[in-house]
């Protein structure tokens, strides 16, 4: 793609910013486990449900899909019996991120720093919830800064879900910026479909549990965030000194 002007990124949290999903399925299963239930779910098992967005919404899947008749009987994803598994996870999950059991993912310093350096903005767009956020920026101050990010949009935020581009809106709004002067990161087919949606460019950079996307509608697909940090610049603008920060 052509070289454009960004004055943003916007950038998913799990998979994105730290490889996160894993301890996200091993604190499902500890959640089921001491409620009582038999369900257990394998690295298969999750990588087949991340394809529904929202931790509510996977485990009302699940139980529809092993348990029918608990789902019947049940609000959907909504139902109290649901949203009290989730919030047990989501303490349990808070706990292991603060403890260090996730590690932002590899080049996710260099290209928060570069960033700062150019003085572009930089935004949160994720439908997981503001706790988990917050423990993972707890768990690591000094690589990843909060002050650094002018606004986080979090699972509470919004009513609808990745591919939805309601986060992605809902930010730019936030940051008061064009989604054509936008770059998003993200590792998700949903997440893609999302940002591309809101209208802005977006580069992909598979996870451990999203390697087999489908990454068409994606502008760039890259290894790493350290592949990026190479491919955002600056050159001198329009007007005298000026330096303008791009992605090319």
């Amino acid at each position: 793609m052509p070289e454009f002007a960004i004055d943003a990124l916007i950038f998913d949290v799990d998979g994105t910013l730290a490889e996160t999903e894993e301890l996200h399925r091993i604190c499902f299963n500890r959640a089921f486990a001491e409620a009582g239930l038999p369900w257990t779910w394998s690295v298969e098992d999750y990588r087949r449900l991340l394809t529904t967005t929202g931790g509510r919404e996977r485990i009302f899947r699940w139980i529809e899909e092993v348990e029918p008749e608990r789902a019947a009987r049940l609000a959907g994803h909504d139902d109290p019996f649901v949203r009290a598994l989730h919030a047990r996870k989501t303490e349990l999950y808070a706990a292991g991120a603060r403890a260090g059991e996730v590690a932002p993912c590899p080049g996710i310093p260099e290209l928060l720093a570069r960033a700062r350096g150019l003085g572009l903005a930089l935004a949160i767009a994720t439908t997981t919830s503001r706790a988990n956020v917050e423990a993972l920026f707890d768990a690591h101050p000094e690589v990843l800064p909060r002050a650094w990010f002018a606004t986080m949009v979090c699972g509470e935020d919004t009513s609808r879900k990745k591919p939805d581009p309601e986060v992605y809106r809902l930010a730019l709004a936030r940051l008061g910026v064009d989604p054509a002067r936008a770059l998003a990161v993200e590792d998700s087919r949903n997440g893609v479909l999302a940002a591309k949606a809101a209208g802005i460019a977006v580069v992909a950079i598979p996870s451990l549990y999203t390697a087999g996307d489908d990454f068409a509608e994606a502008d760039r697909v890259l290894g790493s965030a350290g592949e990026l940090v190479a491919l955002i610049g600056s050159r001198v603008g329009a007007t005298p000194g000026r330096s303008v920060s791009t992605f090319r």
